[in-house]
């Protein structure tokens, strides 16, 4: 018995089922099947197109299209899926990071309360657990990469990538690093006006071979300012961690914080919060905790009032500074505060792999200044 011949309009209903992740449409009404489809026999090829090379839901896409095709056409449909790039328009900008899946920025609502510790730990955790990581530190006046990573003498070099001269990041403990802190002088201030800083800024991020990367970490700046906007025009950010303490003058400006990333003109998903120094535990005596800063239950109120999750508790101990001040961070051991940083880690990749599946992927915001 002849088996029933395979028509264009059958695929393409059946690719009608198939949703992309976060869009709450399908991939033909998004135009992502390209008009290049052939059949022969019980062989069905066509072209997917994606808006990036490193579109995180590519592969589950493809999938998805196979699956349907089996269900809604025929089990023995031999589906061939090549997947392509979708060619900007003319005059659109290309991405200023475009081997980069996501980008995390850690940010706070105002210094002391640890991020820049909490950024390192995180990328040598990520890294420590098989992934591609870079690590920008962008807290343009107060550069402390440098230090937890003990390249503060390390020199830049630069080479030529398609006909660019870019910046060679420094690699270190698994972790590709930039830093404005070895562009000057280490004991110099950076005394730069906003423009200034912001090109800077920008030079590190555009004119550097970061190359493929699974996270790039930023070390953002405490605060809102000029530094913030420049970020969110230049990168898509997949989304924000933001760190505190549980002292309600850390949390006040914490919210602060999480209001910028929400403001309707930048538009930055919050990943959730990191309490830091969320207790005191004495090195000799583990199992002993002392809330110093106060307890655990403003800092989830206020994640509760933003619907946002904590994705880690860091105890205070003395040793996180020691291993600041010796160039080593402290998740690269095993102790109790490496542990918390790894847990950190891995509640980032699955706060990052929700966000991918809820919503698309993030552009770099246009900002306008009145």
């Amino acid at each position: 018995m002849a088996e029933n011949p395979l028509y264009p309009a059958q695929i393409t209903d059946a690719l009608r089922t198939v949703r992309y992740p976060g869009s709450g449409k399908d991939i033909v009404s998004l135009g992502m099947v390209e008009d290049d489809m052939r059949i022969d026999g019980r062989k069905v090829s066509f072209s997917l197109i994606f808006d990036k090379s490193t579109d995180p839901f590519a592969r589950s896409v493809v999938k998805s299209a196979e699956a349907a095709l089996h269900t809604f056409v025929a089990a023995d449909v031999e589906a061939d899926i090549r997947i392509k790039t979708r060619t900007p328009s003319p005059g659109a900008k290309a991405p200023a990071l475009p081997g980069v899946r996501d980008i995390v920025a850690v940010s706070s609502g105002k210094g002391g309360v640890g991020k820049s510790t909490v950024a390192a730990n995180l990328a040598v955790s990520l890294a420590a657990e098989g992934y591609r990581v870079g690590l920008l530190d962008a807290d343009i006046f107060g550069p402390s990469v440098p230090k937890m990573f003990g390249i503060e003498d390390e020199q830049l070099y630069m080479h030529e990538v398609d006909g660019r001269n870019l910046i060679i990041p420094i690699e270190k403990y698994g972790v590709k690093l930039l830093s404005i802190g070895l562009m000057v002088e280490k004991d110099s201030a950076v005394v730069w006006r906003g423009t200034m800083a912001s090109n800077a800024l920008k030079q590190l991020i555009e004119q550097a071979d970061w190359g493929e990367l699974d996270y790039f970490v930023i070390d953002m700046p405490p605060g809102t300012s000029d530094i913030h906007l420049t970020l969110v025009q230049t990168l898509g950010i997949t989304g924000a961690l933001v760190v505190t303490t549980p002292q309600e003058v850390a949390l006040a400006d914490a919210r602060k914080g999480i209001a910028m990333f929400r403001d309707p003109k930048i538009n930055v998903p919050v990943l959730g919060i990191v309490d830091n120094m969320a207790w005191f535990t004495p090195e000799k005596h583990p199992d002993e905790r002392y809330y110093i800063f106060g307890s655990d239950e403003a800092v989830r109120r206020t994640a509760a009032d933003f619907d946002l999750p904590v994705l880690a508790e860091i105890p205070l101990v003395a040793a996180v500074g020691e291993h600041n001040d010796s160039g080593s961070p402290i998740a690269l051991g095993g102790t109790l505060s490496a542990q918390s940083f790894i847990h950190l880690a891995r509640m980032v990749i699955d706060a990052v792999a929700r966000r991918n599946s809820q919503l698309p992927p993030t552009e770099a915001v246009n900002v306008k200044k009145k």
